[in-house]
């Protein structure tokens, strides 16, 4: 093998991998020399981060790629050839073949060219010749003009969306050439487009808006990459530095924040006191934030409009009460009478109030009922002609949903992706209920308002004391907290015989209360030495697989207990193995182990949460194996499904929320993550059975402190009241 810094240029014949973290791509050289072409003496390939490439790589496209080559001979039976491999290369480009054969081959195979094929790409070329480039280069009357003896409406589309794709790849290879990141490139031009150059070189910081770590583009003005003398104290720095800063705040769940909140990262990203305290009064813009004067406080714009908007529309429905007319009564004492069970005095008010407001929350903890009340209203609902619309944050979640109140269910997901929610003539009452929607964060929140009408009535329900929503805002804590939306909190444990305990458990856990014994009922606590709870977890795992789940606060112990179950429970299991680049590789998830997805692909069915069990290992043409959902669907095992699977033993108790499991396994280590709200969300997690694993001290002090939550600012509120 010779390692040498070289340069070639290629047509790309295949692509044996792409992923998120690595793409691998070879073809044949295009070099001058049309012997060593012809000839087919070597081919190239080329390994690249996908984060490092101007587009993603496509048959029949040509790239140039710049860097340590490594050569090696390929033994093919007859004959020999040689590889030459681009692992990590300096420089990659992409380039649209300028004419001729190439061009024609190239938009006849690539697939965002779709429906011109190569006696339509050819024709192209003949009539235009030269011309070609040009004419495609704005999508005008005259442009079509001359296009439209050749191709349909449909495929002038097409070329034109194919075309402008790849007009970009100069800059592109532009953005490349400074290490600006694919994925920052790609939501520049979405912005930008043809400006994206010019505006980069006006203000390199304006990077950050799309996703370029700030260091990244200092360090890049002091390699010289632009013609640009940039002052430590310049505005534009300054006001980016403030926009990294409010960002991170926004990431821990803040709607808004304040000058102290701030100082930390200011602090690492400027260094110097003064610059920082010119940030403060120098670095603002209204495109970003806007500074409330009277607190002192700093509103990111993104997420005040988005709280503005949601206020807005809670506070006009709000307005519509006193709707409980004799039909609603009517009609709430048909679904009353339908129920087995008499509805307590409360239970009944809380009916009530969803049928006489224009939006309603019914709250509570695990066991108070609040199921029985909101399948009696929407029962009441639907007998007065209003077409329910349920939905959960999970498929889990959406499924228990359905078992709950006997209607439609699906996941706030495929409610965005179908048709808004209007009245027709036909069908002129709607109501959306939205279950678990402690979890909903404000994006998903002003997401869903934008997609409903006005006039449709919403009906909340979830537990505002459990673990707020990844993303920023805590919209059910909010409206709770603003007494400005009618809501009933069910707060009486209905005991009953054979009762797990859980209900009366969770209850003192979330008011502070260390219970008198910490086992009781179906509740057992395993006092265990932190170096030890992974293994405990583990062992009781293994007592009943079939309907357990064990719930760990951090990634670094999910792993840890995952692999320990992994190897006591389905040693022997077969691997998932699949072939790459020529090779035999396997990921170490076997034949009938549980499996979490971690990201949302919905055109599979998959949500970042979904859980199921690796059914078959057994590859296909494109496939490498199948997983069965817990829904029952069955998922096959594409490239991108495999980039998002994990062990799903034990799982982060964010990925649970929503979900509940027969018998849940709790590992109780101390840390920023785990406070009362989040040991008060993993009991409410099990069905029946319960075991929590860890130290009794670091019990009683999470039980007794405040849960973060309180901590986390919110405007919504506010608004509301």
């Amino acid at each position: 093998m010779t390692l040498a810094l070289n340069e070639d240029q290629l047509r790309v014949t295949s692509i044996p991998h792409t992923s998120t973290n690595l793409v691998i791509f070879t073809g044949i050289p295009l070099k001058r020399d049309s012997y060593r072409v012809n000839s087919g003496k070597y081919y190239v390939t080329v390994i690249a981060d996908p984060n490092s490439l101007p587009v993603r790589p496509s048959i029949g496209q040509q790239w140039s790629v710049v860097g340590f080559r490594s050569v090696t001979e390929i033994n093919h039976g007859d004959y020999l050839m040689e590889q030459h491999t681009y692992e990590k290369p300096e420089r990659v480009e992409c380039q649209l073949p300028e004419s001729g054969e190439q061009l024609i081959r190239f938009i006849a195979k690539e697939k965002d060219f779709k429906g011109v094929g190569e006696s339509k790409a050819r024709s192209l070329w003949e009539t235009l010749g030269r011309d070609f480039h040009s004419v495609l280069q704005a999508d005008t009357f005259n442009s079509r003009k001359r296009l439209r003896d050749i191709l349909s409406n449909e495929s002038i589309d097409a070329l034109f969306a194919g075309y402008a794709k790849y007009k970009n790849l100069a800059f592109c290879n532009w953005m490349s050439e400074r290490k600006i990141p694919a994925s920052v490139q790609q939501r520049l031009l979405k912005y930008h487009g043809e400006k994206s150059i010019q505006a980069i070189k006006e203000n390199p910081y304006l990077l950050v808006g799309f996703g370029m770590p700030f260091e990244d583009i200092d360090h890049m003005l002091a390699n010289k990459s632009f013609k640009l003398e940039i002052t430590d104290n310049d505005p534009k720095r300054l006001s980016a530095a403030l926009e990294v800063a409010i960002r991170k705040e926004i990431e821990k769940g803040h709607t808004y924040t304040n000058q102290a909140s701030l100082r930390p990262c200011l602090r690492k990203l400027l260094k110097d006191k003064d610059v920082i305290s010119q940030a403060y009064s120098t670095g603002y813009t209204k495109a970003q934030f806007i500074i409330n004067p009277e607190q002192g406080t700093y509103h990111p714009t993104a997420q005040l409009l988005m709280e503005n908007v949601v206020a807005k529309r809670l506070k006009a429905l709000s307005s519509q009460k006193d709707l409980f007319g004799q039909e609603a009564y009517n009609a709430f004492n048909q679904a009353a009478e339908e129920l087995p069970y008499e509805l307590t005095k409360k239970q009944g008010e809380a009916v009530s109030v969803c049928l006489d407001n224009g939006v309603s929350c019914i709250t509570g903890g695990a066991g108070t009922g609040k199921t029985t009340v909101l399948r009696t209203a929407l029962r009441a609902y639907s007998a007065l002609g209003y077409e329910i619309h349920a939905v959960a944050l999970s498929g889990r979640a959406a499924m228990r949903l359905h078992e709950s109140i006997g209607f439609l269910t699906k996941t706030i997901a495929a409610l965005l992706r179908n048709d808004a929610i209007e009245p027709t003539p036909q069908q002129r009452h709607h109501l959306l209920v939205i279950d678990e929607a402690s979890m909903i964060d404000l994006p998903t929140m002003y997401r869903l308002v934008n997609h409903i009408h006005p006039s449709v009535r919403i009906i909340f329900t979830g537990d505002p004391d459990q673990l707020p929503p990844i993303g920023c805002g805590k919209v059910l804590a909010d409206i709770v907290h603003s007494k400005s939306i009618a809501n009933t909190m069910l707060d009486i444990v209905k005991r009953q015989e054979g009762s797990t305990g859980i209900p009366e458990y969770s209850k003192s856990i979330n008011n502070g209360v260390v219970p008198e014994q910490l086992s009781m009922g179906n509740i057992y606590f395993h006092a265990t030495d932190k170096d030890k709870i992974a293994q405990v977890c583990c062992d009781l795992y293994s007592r009943n697989p079939s309907s357990s789940c064990v719930m760990a606060p951090t990634k670094v112990l999910v792993r840890e207990v995952n692999s320990l179950i992994q190897n006591k429970v389905n040693p022997k299991g077969k691997r998932l193995e699949f072939e790459l680049h020529g090779e035999r590789f396997f990921q170490d998830l076997r034949l009938n182990d549980a499996i979490l997805f971690t990201q949302n692909q919905y055109d599979k069915g998959l949500q970042n949460g979904s859980l199921g069990v690796l059914s078959s290992v057994n590859g296909a043409e494109d496939s490498f194996g199948e997983v069965t959902l817990d829904v029952g669907e069955k998922v096959s095992i594409s490239q991108p499904v495999l980039d998002c699977m994990e062990l799903g033993y034990a799982i982060t108790l964010h990925k649970a929320q929503g979900s509940q499991f027969p018998r849940v396994i709790i590992a109780l280590k101390k840390g920023k993550v785990v406070d009362r709200a989040w040991l008060y969300t993993a009991i409410t997690r099990a069905e029946s059975e319960i075991h929590i694993v860890g130290n009794e001290d670091d019990f009683v002090e999470i039980t007794t402190n405040a849960s973060n939550a309180h901590f986390r600012n919110s405007y919504l509120s506010k608004l509301l009241s």
